[in-house]
């Protein structure tokens, strides 16, 4: 009823209170954000903080937060030996696998790679087998993946299988122990390989661990330390596979200094062409040889009052022996002589002569 007071309502509510605000606000309502505010970034801005701002391949690898996840990498540019490693080791094997297979292999390097170690275990596709062998001299570890086409195909190779017939793959059951002993004999034909191509460097030997097909269990460092990935294709006709190649910087540790080297027998340090002119001018150059015919202690107020006409009474007698010194070293004994209305010293004998030098030819007079 209109004449009765009620209750107000929600309409009634909400006018009174919008109008309160405008009188105490002096007008409508402030919705200008503070300047303390968070800011919302766009597309753009998001897009180059995480490096992907489209500005060139060559930009890609230093903005942004893909800086920050490859900055505890080391690329295997560093270490230019290793390359020609790895190329001797191709060569090798392209022969050794012959021998072995008695058929036509053709052994290629696909890439070389720095990665994390966790994450190359977590991109290898299973079934797979890991080989763990150890660095005998360096005293660390590597692992030698084989991928399953790999595996088939060297086992079909070895049996007696049929050129031209791509071999049969069974996936979804463990490898026989036939099969892990086949790839084992590769293993090791790959490891002596791998220990050839090292000779140039060092001497080093790679003796086979153990092969598990859990990548787990062939954990051979930490997962976040980083590793050099050696990527090879193994071509049998129609039949072949791929072959990885993992060594954690860890292990090649020892050889650093040798596989930072530019070409092969770079001396850091050192110039051959220097040291040997520089061996043939030492042979050329002239030293003062003095012939000690006394030597008597003087106070000092016998010295300052020599003067000309002053004599000294040598204690040596005429056949006495003599020294001979350059500076303060004594090299020779000697006799003082004539030889050609000139006085002579006829050397008897070496007294000091430096570790690896002979003795003079007979009897030298100076």
């Amino acid at each position: 009823m209109s004449g009765m007071s009620g209750n107000p309502s929600d309409e009634d509510l909400a006018s009174a209170w919008a109008s309160s605000i405008e009188d105490e606000g002096g007008g409508a309502l402030d919705t200008e954000v503070t300047p303390d505010a968070t800011r919302i970034l766009n597309q753009a801005e998001i897009d180059s903080l995480l490096g992907f701002d489209h500005g060139g391949a060559e930009d890609v690898d230093s903005n942004g937060m893909q800086r920050i996840i490859s900055s505890g990498l080391i690329s295997y540019e560093r270490l230019p030996m290793l390359e020609i490693v790895f190329d001797r080791l191709v060569r090798i094997m392209s022969t050794s696998l012959r021998n072995f297979t008695n058929d036509n292999v053709e052994v290629s390097i696909d890439n070389v790679v720095s990665l994390r170690f966790g994450d190359y275990l977590d991109s290898v596709p299973l079934p797979a087998m890991f080989a763990v062998f150890k660095a005998e001299e360096w005293e660390n570890y590597g692992l030698m993946v084989i991928d399953s086409a790999m595996i088939y195909s060297i086992v079909d190779v070895l049996l007696g299988g049929r050129r031209g017939t791509a071999a049969m793959r069974i996936e979804g059951r463990p490898y026989t122990t036939i099969e892990r002993t086949l790839v084992e004999r590769l293993i090791r034909v790959v490891l002596a390989d791998l220990s050839s191509s090292f000779d140039p460097l060092c001497a080093i030997t790679f003796r086979f661990e153990r092969l598990e097909v859990n990548p787990r269990f062939a954990a051979i460092s930490r997962l976040s330390n980083a590793a050099v990935l050696a990527r090879m294709h193994i071509d049998m006709e129609d039949r072949g596979g791929r072959m990885d190649l993992v060594l954690p910087y860890a292990t090649l540790e020892p050889v650093r200094e040798l596989l930072l080297q530019q070409f092969m027998g770079e001396k850091f340090g050192r110039d051959a062409i220097w040291e040997t002119h520089l061996a043939e001018e030492l042979w050329n150059t002239e030293v003062d040889l003095d012939v000690v015919l006394d030597e008597q202690p003087m106070r000092l107020s016998d010295i300052i009052g020599l003067k000309p006409g002053s004599h000294f009474i040598l204690r040596q007698g005429r056949e006495a022996p003599v020294q001979l010194r350059c500076g303060q070293v004594v090299l020779f004994e000697g006799r003082i002589g004539r030889r050609k209305n000139r006085v002579a010293v006829r050397i008897d004998q070496v007294v000091g002569r430096l570790p690896g030098t002979t003795d003079p030819l007979g009897s030298r007079r100076s």
